[in-house]
């Protein structure tokens, strides 16, 4: 048989295997070999076209702590090296430091990566040479038409013969771990004493190095060889009672985690209590000093309400369209640019300056630069971080969502009480919440639909766009408001299977 020709919009059609937020995600079951070297090979095409690559041109490969990860780590370094590249094995490492490294350098990179979700699934995020992918770059890579080489895979897509794992180097960790090290003062976390919930993390090594660098006394908690799905936005009721009892037995001043490719945080206070991501996200930005603040429809309020910025952003829910409204402030003249999402992924547009240093931009989700930033402001103000916390606005967001939810079924579930027709969609939405929240005053459509009652309280419904999940955010005055008419919305959300 001869080479086959395979377009990628094509092979996303039957695959199953889509882009979400900067690259590819889908079952394990899906992403065979054949498919993840599909995917790679138009990624590079498409890097060759915009003059980012060329024979003989180096792309960084890294991966998380999944069972699947090395798999589809040779599947990528497979295609890299067919298509006339060196693959540049920096083994399993945080998101960030792989993006880091690529910066560095000024090379593309490739992380394997299902992020949050469970191990039953994978993804591969793509960054060119100056970031992320954005939307028209996927666009673009959808359309390639990519070549598969006779015989290279079987009736099951996966390779044909055994291919040779990617090398383990650790320069991308050293770098990452080097960022941090070299701009905070040494000895700035001295005598606090902070635990590591380290889970199946990828970072949770290189994290206990850098705090500990810094002079924190850390002690490791939750090791685990087996990969758990850690969701910052949507914490498990076990992690939620473990940094409580870990506070009560320890003493800790803060517990510190990521997510399982360690480019989401989490932080808890000195009572064991975990931060909201968009409640940590204003912390961190008002530390760094930023003038731009760039974040989804979906964030907490008291980032305008607080006042500490001068220009507030609002965006669709994703980092392409948080670095896109970034990038823009930045062309418009804001001096000091940063973004973060309710995830707590935090991305730095601008280089920021300090104490005579100089920390470099990463236009990525990075999650060590809030968890440090947390941190080194409570020390600063002499405060426990429950009181940074104590000096925002008091406003809450609390956030769920519906597992095993078609992506379909959620979207026409929202086309209903979001038609256009606002005094059509406020009466269709009074109707289903009405009793318990009261009278429609605003709908925002910016990403699923944003629904602002006369009371003040919102609840935002929005379809997943990496999983079939239909997520529920709220917010309210109180904690417990918030969290009280999130689980009325699901339960109105419940019937909707």
């Amino acid at each position: 048989m001869p080479d086959e020709r395979v377009k990628i919009a094509d092979l996303m059609a039957t695959s199953g295997v889509k882009f979400g937020t900067s690259g590819a995600r889908g079952l394990v079951s899906d992403m065979t070999d054949r498919v993840c070297y599909a995917y790679t090979s138009g990624f590079i095409q498409h890097l060759d076209r915009l003059g980012e690559i060329q024979a003989g041109g180096r792309i960084g490969v890294g991966g998380d702590l999944r069972p699947s990860t090395a798999r589809i780590m040779a599947a990528v370094a497979q295609a890299v090296g067919h298509a006339g590249c060196v693959p540049v094995g920096l083994g399993r490492l945080p998101s960030p430091a792989l993006a880091h490294w690529g910066l560095c350098h000024h090379l593309p990179t490739v992380m394997v990566t299902g992020s949050h979700i469970p191990d039953d699934r994978n993804g591969i995020k793509y960054t060119k040479r100056a970031g992320e992918i954005l939307k028209d770059d996927e666009a673009a890579m959808r359309e390639q038409v990519v070549v598969i080489p006779e015989g290279l895979f079987d009736q099951q897509g996966m390779f044909a013969e055994k291919v040779a794992a990617l090398d383990d180097a650790r320069e991308g960790l050293a770098l990452y771990a080097r960022r941090y090290l070299d701009f905070f003062p040494a000895g700035c976390l001295a005598g606090k004493k902070l635990g590591v919930y380290q889970h199946s993390a990828v970072g949770r090594e290189v994290l206990v190095e850098v705090l500990t660098g810094l002079g924190a006394e850390v002690t490791a908690l939750g090791w685990s060889d087996d990969f758990i799905p850690v969701d910052t936005e949507a914490i498990r009721p076990e992690d939620v009672a473990a940094a409580r009892g870990w506070a009560a037995e320890r003493g800790f001043d803060a517990i510190v985690s990521t997510d399982g490719d360690s480019d989401r945080p989490l932080i808890a206070d000195e009572t064991g209590k975990w931060l909201r991501g968009d409640v940590a996200g204003i912390l961190c930005a008002g530390w760094l000093g930023a003038d731009a603040v760039v974040t989804p429809v979906s964030c907490n309020s008291a980032v305008e309400k607080s006042g500490l910025f001068e220009r507030v952003v609002r965006t669709r829910i994703g980092s392409p369209y948080v670095i896109e409204a970034m990038q823009q402030a930045h062309r418009g003249g804001a001096r000091t640019v940063v973004g973060y999402e309710a995830n707590g992924g935090f991305l730095i547009e601008t280089p920021i300056e300090r104490w005579g240093r100089e920390l470099a931009a990463l236009p990525t989700r990075d999650a060590l630069i809030l968890l440090l930033a947390v941190l080194v402001a409570a020390r600063d103000k002499g405060v426990p971080v429950s009181g940074l916390v104590a000096e925002l606005p008091r406003r809450f967001t609390f956030s769920d969502r519906l597992k095993r939810f078609p992506t379909d079924r959620s979207k026409a579930k929202i086309a209903e009480i979001d038609s256009g027709d606002r005094q059509k969609d406020a009466a269709a939405i009074e109707a289903l919440f009405g009793d318990a929240f009261g009278r429609v005053a605003g709908i925002d459509s910016t990403d699923g639909v944003r629904i602002t009652f006369d009371n003040d309280e919102v609840i935002h419904l929005r379809p997943s766009g990496n999983a079939p999940e239909f997520r529920c955010y709220t917010e309210a005055d109180t904690e417990a408001r918030a969290r009280a008419i999130n689980e009325k919305a699901i339960a109105v959300m419940e019937t909707w299977r």
